[in-house]
């Protein structure tokens, strides 16, 4: 399909408020990257992974112990993602853009693929946020409905019950399926895939035989094959769900917009920046232990207008855009707290499974 355009104005409200930003950072004589607080959460999780791993591969802890760090380690997973290789990479972990690189492969590692996040998640997601047919994050046919443009089946109708356990396999397909269907399809979506160069196709290869070297191969030697797979199970589901869920509470909820482009011009109705502020919402942004461990990403709101900012600064900037949209008229989405959120994405599933 034809990408779609977003509507131009003279002065654009996304103009305001990079100006305003600017304005922000200047006068607080700070760096937009991140600072000794994200340097020090980065090394505690990195800490907290390798610790985790070893004891559970190689000290073997009874299955009380063994399930509960299995499901630590899905959340340390999960946390690393969110704070580590997110502003990687986006270029806002550090202002030196090898570390950022570093911070960005940590996905890698980790069973993913950075050049194939790169261009779902930072080209595509990023610009065409809630765009059917274009945003790959809510393409979950025909499993799940996310837009009321999106066709409707019989098993839809339960989707707000069973969303939990598809959930809980994103991680599983991620490493396993998805990943593999971008590089042999060479789309993202409906999107090409820009070409890869040679170090991107041994980059790709090479850290999925590490991957199952450490993830599969190396446990199941020591372990065995049912402890490991348990083990295994229970690990990816927990960083499956997470990750799923603080994305999900940041776009499909009730009050988020699902903007559909002009059939005869190509063109959405908004600037790019009030189309990013339709469709994303914040939540618990007072609670500092859920900002801590998810990254910012509660503070979506911010995130997507100003990706190349870090999120240590999203508290503060998110006062400057508060006030700049209740001058503008644009409504702020949030949740106070997750549970609210969570709610509301339960009830968005249940009006997407129903409605015609």
């Amino acid at each position: 399909m034809a990408m779609p355009k977003f509507s131009t104005v003279p002065h654009s409200f996304h103009t305001e408020l990079k100006r305003r930003i600017t304005e922000y950072f200047e006068e607080v004589g700070k760096s937009t990257t991140g600072n000794f607080s994200l340097f020090m959460k980065a090394v505690i999780l990195m800490v907290a992974f390798a610790f985790i791993y070893i004891h559970l591969v190689f000290f073997t802890p009874n299955a009380f112990f063994s399930i509960l760090e299995s499901v630590l380690l899905g959340g340390v997973v999960a946390a690393i993602g969110f704070n580590v290789m997110h502003d990687g990479a986006h270029g806002s972990f550090s202002k030196y853009q090898w570390i950022n690189h570093f911070a960005a492969f940590s996905l890698n590692i980790l069973g993913g693929n950075s050049f194939m996040w790169n261009m779902k998640h930072n080209i595509i997601h990023h610009a065409y946020t809630n765009v059917d047919g274009v945003d790959d994050d809510i393409d979950i046919q025909p499993w799940m409905r996310m837009s009321a443009t999106q066709k409707k089946y019989k098993l839809h109708k339960y989707q707000h019950l069973y969303f939990w356990f598809l959930y809980s396999l994103l991680y599983i397909f991620w490493i396993f399926v998805l990943d593999y269907q971008k590089y042999f399809k060479s789309k993202v979506g409906s999107m090409q895939l820009k070409k890869m160069k040679l170090s991107d196709h041994l980059i790709f290869w090479g850290f999925k035989l590490f991957h199952a070297f450490l993830f599969i191969f190396l446990p199941i030697y020591k372990l065995g094959f049912m402890d490991w797979f348990i083990g295994f199970i229970v690990f990816t589901c927990v960083a499956g769900f997470v990750l799923s869920i603080v994305f999900q509470l940041a776009h499909t909820v009730e009050h988020t917009a699902f903007p559909v482009a002009n059939i005869e011009t190509g063109k959405l109705e908004d600037e790019w920046a009030i189309h990013q502020i339709k469709t994303t919402a914040n939540f618990a942004t007072n609670n500092k232990v859920v900002s801590w461990l998810v990254g910012g990403l509660n503070f979506q709101i911010e995130h997507h207008l100003f990706p190349k900012i870090s999120h240590v600064h999203y508290p503060a900037i998110s006062k400057i855009i508060r006030q700049a949209c209740q001058e503008y008229g644009i409504t702020y989405i949030e949740y106070p707290r997750v549970r609210y959120a969570v709610a509301s994405h339960v009830a968005f599933l249940r009006q997407m499974g129903r409605a015609s």
